[in-house]
């Protein structure tokens, strides 16, 4: 993943692209912080999945100001972070629909043997497990309790 940023933010460059540029610099800049706090814990470079949290992280950074800006009428400003929300929704991997997180649900809740409201953290721990950054957690614990009473 890494890797890609960097290919990325070269054709930015090399295309004089400077919301693409800027936007995968501060994602550079925020990986090598990440790589900094890292070495002091004596291991190596950030993960994929490391570097995937900080991609998260920033985009609900965005999306919050996105939200902001766009409520007080700043329309500049809410565009730009629109356009860095695109940029980094390039290196996600894409969410599961409704139907497909119903069916995750289900079938995590038959695997793990969950058979009540008592079980829901070990249902969510498996999904999180099965589908990493595919499923928005805050949605789906709604429906993993709903499953789970019924």
């Amino acid at each position: 993943m890494r890797e890609e940023f960097g290919e990325s933010l070269k054709t930015a460059l090399k295309a004089r692209d400077q919301c693409r540029t800027a936007t995968l610099r501060a994602i550079a800049a925020a990986i090598k912080d990440k790589d900094i706090a890292i070495r002091q814990e004596n291991r190596g470079p950030a993960t994929n999945e490391e570097i995937l949290t900080i991609v998260q992280k920033i985009v609900k950074q965005r999306e919050e100001s996105f939200a902001i800006y766009a409520q007080a009428g700043r329309a500049n400003l809410a565009t730009v972070e629109k356009e860095e929300i695109d940029i980094l929704n390039e290196f996600l991997p894409k969410g599961l629909s409704e139907a497909e997180v119903d069916a995750a649900i289900l079938a995590t809740i038959a695997a793990t043997g969950a058979e009540g409201p008592k079980d829901m953290g070990k249902v969510i721990r498996q999904l999180k497990v099965d589908y990493p950054s595919r499923i928005d957690f805050g949605k789906a614990s709604s429906k993993v309790r709903a499953a789970l009473a019924s």
